[in-house]
């Protein structure tokens, strides 16, 4: 199984606002490890986050830049950019727009379906230039 085959797609399905087939790559007990407020570290969670994420930002893209695969887990580091034109974590629009990186890892199984994610974006970064948090503001 190409397991970074498998997370180009999972990046052009989320790009695509794809929720639906990018649900197909995850496990029904799919396990997130990265913590998002309110939201339950499920498949579940991790689709109603993208959804949030997409409504917030619909012209949202996810770049990969670099791909390191060992074993059943592949790393990337990407870049995600959009502009805010809907509601975000509470927050009214801003009209301005992202570009930050961050990190994924996913476990895969046999298949190729994802069982795991690890993962950490630039959210500081983010919230500035949304205009939320000063710059140079410390965290």
């Amino acid at each position: 199984m190409d397991l970074e085959a498998q997370m180009r797609k999972a990046y052009e399905l989320l790009n695509a606002g794809d929720l639906d087939g990018f649900a197909e790559l995850l496990s029904e007990d799919f396990i997130e490890h990265e913590e998002a407020p309110g939201l339950e570290p499920t498949k579940a969670g991790v689709l109603q986050f993208f959804g949030t994420f997409k409504a917030a930002f619909p012209d949202l893209r996810f770049e990969p830049q670099q791909f390191f695969t060992s074993g059943d887990r592949v790393a990337v580091y990407f870049r995600a950019t959009g502009t805010n034109t809907g509601e975000f974590m509470g927050m009214p629009p801003t009209g301005k727009t992202m570009d930050v990186n961050g990190m994924d890892i996913v476990r895969f199984d046999d298949e190729g379906v994802g069982r795991e994610h690890w993962g950490l974006m630039d959210a500081m970064k983010m919230m500035q230039q949304l205009g939320l948090v000063p710059e140079g503001a410390v965290a």
